[in-house]
């Protein structure tokens, strides 16, 4: 089998390190990650196969050129805030230049240079109705990077495939982690949006999923849903966060009205742990409409599995106790 070449576009974000670290363990493929800031990426080089190049992608020669020099790009680029719409579009700038425009150049790049295959990431939820602009976002850049493959001539078609995971979890995440310091620092928390429902997936199985579905036969077209075994409400999460960090504290559900108040307040905080239009995209449940198709060759991992070796404290004590409540002891 030849040597690919892939190139992973936000491969020195959450998941993107966890995709590099696995095809790194390859021999079949050679690995290029763009960055702006060396300092970001340099954690990845522990593989010889995998290489970082300090690159603007907002210059189209320079995308064109890291896009000419592959034989599959990943795109794992995704942001959760944006400053507001105007002019009637759906979602705001940040959102389109992310989750829509930069899409399209880099599958216009895989089109002009006859690469085969983009992996894109997209989101559960996805959708051009969706309640929030982050959902609208989402969707808009699915529609456009296959119309740009529709644009590909028969003779070098560009096969793109779509994943879309529910909320990432994993060590180094911003999910579980901040409502466990939130509860480190807090006596009481108070949470909007409670009941909303999450299907949270392993980071592991994510960047799995991606490094299997490079070597499908074909995936041209196909929209993989990416979900942990169980789901929860967001009041459950927040709950087993305090649980597996050692605390827990009592939980207020907020009413509407007041979870999209302490939203404004949230948004204008440095870090915005939270904004309006986050949500928004609460008001639709974060679900998978099925199992995690057979052809990625993925067995989800269970929250309680993964997340107490990561948030619970360096106490053996405590640990002995997470694990025999897990095992239902």
């Amino acid at each position: 089998m030849a040597v690919r070449k892939i190139l992973v576009i936000g491969g020195s974000g959450f998941i993107g390190s966890r995709l590099v670290r696995l095809l790194g363990s390859s021999t079949d493929y050679r690995v290029m990650v763009p960055t702006r800031r060396y300092e970001r990426a340099k954690h990845l080089l522990v593989s010889p196969v995998v290489s970082v190049v300090v690159a603007d992608l907002n210059d189209e020669a320079t995308l064109s050129r890291l896009v000419a020099e592959s034989d599959a790009v990943i795109n794992l680029i995704g942001i959760l805030h944006s400053r507001p719409a105007r002019g009637g579009k759906a979602y705001g700038p940040d959102f389109d230049y992310a989750h829509v425009e930069l899409p399209r150049r880099i599958a216009a790049a895989c089109v002009r240079h006859g690469v085969p295959r983009y992996l894109h990431m997209s989101a559960l939820g996805a959708a051009a109705d969706g309640p929030s602009m982050y959902q609208r976002s989402k969707a808009a850049g699915e529609r456009a990077v296959l119309d740009v493959a529709a644009t590909a001539s028969p003779a070098t078609p560009l096969e793109v495939a779509i994943l879309r995971p529910s909320v990432v979890f994993g060590e180094g995440d911003n999910f579980l982690n901040m409502f466990a310091a939130l509860q480190k620092k807090f006596p009481v928390i108070p949470l909007g949006s409670a009941n909303a429902r999450f299907q949270p997936v392993y980071v592991g199985d994510v960047a799995q999923a991606f490094f299997n579905a490079l070597q499908l036969p074909h995936c041209a077209g196909k929209i993989y849903e990416l979900g942990g075994p169980t789901d929860y409400s967001l009041r459950q999460l927040v709950q087993l966060a305090g649980w597996y960090s050692g605390c827990s504290r009592p939980i207020f559900a907020l009413p509407p009205a007041l979870g999209y108040l302490q939203a404004l307040m949230l948004e204008h905080l440095p870090g915005k742990l939270m904004s309006r239009d986050n949500v928004a995209s609460m008001r639709v449940d974060n679900l998978t409409s099925g199992p995690i198709a057979a052809e990625l060759r993925i067995t989800p991992t269970s929250l309680e599995t993964a997340a107490p070796l990561y948030l619970s404290p360096r106490d053996p004590q405590r640990q002995f106790d997470i694990y025999r409540s897990n095992a239902r002891r």
